[in-house]
């Protein structure tokens, strides 16, 4: 039995102070020391929501909520029934800190600032006597016998009972883990801008869409489809749309080099036949008026203006004149137009990565290594990501909690 185990936890974000803290809560006697290698801890949640903070989405059901993790769902939905966005929100509201959700489900804090996270997660860390060190960067760590030695870049070493590895998607956490055993899902981007030029779009950064659809087709003729708002940018396309897509994509297209076809559906209400009925429609009832300049459907101006211009109608064609051949191009342009992705760009500062240790070498009831005894994972060191939203941060504090409950019960070693 030790009275006094010792447990150190390794990256000082959302998930490594979570596990911190509900470790220190679950048992008292534990000698808990959290280890950052920055100055700063807490840095992508300062960052996140653009400064706000996304903590987490209104979404109560474990079914529905697992369904918004291209990687990972499946291993989450037994974590999320004991720990999920209600816990998150009754978490931090026992601590004075009240969320507030937004239209679309997503979850900030009601002061609409960051530092009313951090500041909740740092001072609980001290009321609960975790030993937070900044600029503490850990330079090996290994396991000899019944306990780890972590030995910091400075040269100090320390030993611990119990480790965590909390260290997002640092190559150096993915390299702890495969040295322990663990086989490391190759890390890619999720969650990116599409770069991509077209005449179609020239000239419309700034312009959003309400609702599109958006698909991509895998080598193997697999599709892949999202629905949502588009933004349109200098560069190319963003959105939630855009960004969903990049998540449930992201090993096609990283396989593709970021090289693919994209198919934008700008009316997804519409198939080719009510398209083109409208537009014959339209041709009948509006016949003295110019098709540049007067649109049947709910787009922006510029952008229908691009549409028809790209498809070669003169610019004082009347819908009088709207031939059988411009009725077919104008409905394949606003239903099956096809644009080149030529790269990807970032999302803000908010980036993900898919990829990690490889789920099922991890017990999920407690987070501990299946490889490795009194080892530990949370956050996204794991192979789990999610679409943009607050889900990312939600599998962060569901994982670091079971992590942390799980290390605090065991008082033997």
């Amino acid at each position: 039995m030790v009275q006094n185990p010792r447990v150190i936890i390794i990256g000082g974000g959302a998930a490594g102070f979570f596990g911190a803290i509900n470790c220190a809560m679950t048992f008292p006697q534990a000698q808990i020391t959290l280890l950052e290698a920055g100055k700063q801890f807490l840095s992508k949640v300062r960052i996140s929501g653009g400064g706000r903070c996304n903590v987490t989405h209104h979404c109560f059901d474990p079914a529905q909520l697992v369904q918004y993790y291209p990687r990972g769902g499946k291993a989450l939905r037994g974590a999320f029934c004991r720990f999920q966005p209600q816990d998150t929100i009754a978490w931090f509201a026992d601590r004075q800190v009240t969320l507030k959700t937004e239209a679309d489900g997503r979850m900030f804090p009601i002061s609409d600032d960051s530092a009313t996270i951090v500041n909740c997660l740092l001072q609980t860390a001290r009321e609960y006597g975790v030993h937070c060190r900044a600029q503490a960067p850990v330079q090996t760590v290994q396991k000899k016998a019944s306990e780890f030695l972590i030995t910091l870049k400075s040269g100090e070493t320390l030993r611990s009972d119990r480790l965590l590895l909390a260290t997002g998607s640092n190559p150096l956490g993915y390299q702890w883990a495969k040295e322990f055993g663990h086989q490391i899902e190759t890390p890619v981007p999720s969650l990116f801008t599409f770069n991509l030029r077209d005449p179609r779009l020239e000239d419309l950064a700034g312009i959003t869409v309400e609702q599109v659809r958006l698909s991509l087709v895998s080598p193997d003729r697999k599709k892949l489809e999202q629905t949502g708002p588009l933004l349109i940018t200098h560069w190319g396309i963003s959105g939630p749309a855009v960004l969903k897509l990049s998540a449930w994509g992201a090993r096609l297209l990283y396989d593709q080099h970021y090289q693919m076809n994209l198919m934008i559906n700008w009316l997804p209400n519409h198939n080719l036949e009510t398209c083109q009925a409208l537009l014959w429609k339209t041709k009948q009832q509006q016949e003295r008026k110019q098709i540049l300049t007067f649109s049947p459907v709910d787009l922006p101006k510029r952008l229908w203006q691009n549409l028809v211009n790209f498809i070669g109608i003169a610019p004082k064609t009347l819908w009088a004149d709207l031939s059988k051949k411009h009725v077919q191009a104008l409905s394949q342009a606003l239903l099956l137009g096809e644009y080149q992705i030529q790269g990807k760009g970032v999302f803000k500062e908010e980036f993900v990565t898919c990829g990690g240790v490889h789920l099922p070498e991890v017990d999920f009831k407690t987070m501990s290594s299946k490889k490795c005894s009194d080892l530990y994972f949370a956050g996204e060191i794991l192979d789990i990501d999610g679409v943009t939203g607050g889900f990312n941060f939600q599998s962060a504090w569901t994982t670091a909690w079971l992590a942390g409950k799980a290390i605090g019960a065991r008082h033997e070693i």
